[in-house]
């Protein structure tokens, strides 16, 4: 069973939405499931098909999330200590093309978040991160075509997810 990297925010952000498909999503998908059925003929209830459509994708999420948080293996960025960066890296780069700064943590695919600077280790741009120092050059290939960053620093401090 392979296990999933995750910072601490992350592996909390999971076990929340969890708990909240169990507590609050799958408890009123039930209650509109009941209503639908008290409205009659179930073969042309459209509000009864759309309910069980929803249930089965809660449940499904549920069944996907139960078996992610069973796999997470949890890494502080506190903890490490480390003269290159690898998973948990906030860095610190600058466009050499634009000349614009830009601020990116590494992170596990389930709390990557572009808008936060939350950078997937296995997106292109996160594995063209992984493994380099201050001063180094990272060529890669964005959606805009290909790219050059420098890394000016790079830090382990906790990450946090909105």
């Amino acid at each position: 069973m392979d296990r999933i990297a995750v910072t601490p925010a992350g592996a909390k952000k999971l076990e929340q939405e969890l708990k909240h498909l169990k507590t609050v999503e799958r408890t009123a998908i039930i209650e509109a499931i009941a209503e639908a059925r008290g409205h009659g003929d179930l073969s042309e209830n459209a509000e009864y098909s759309a309910a069980k459509e929803k249930q089965s994708f809660i449940e499904g999420r549920i069944a996907e999330l139960e078996n992610k948080v069973a796999r997470l293996e949890i890494i502080d960025p506190t903890k490490i200590k480390a003269s290159k960066t690898q998973f948990g890296a906030t860095l610190t780069v600058i466009d050499v093309e634009t000349d614009k700064q830009h601020t990116y943590s590494l992170v596990g695919p389930d709390e990557a978040d572009i808008d936060q600077g939350l950078i997937s280790v296995t997106s292109p741009l996160g594995r063209a991160l992984m493994g380099k120092e201050e001063g180094d050059e990272v060529n890669f290939v964005a959606p805009g075509g290909k790219r050059t960053y420098e890394v000016v620093k790079f830090e382990y401090k906790e990450i946090i997810i909105k």
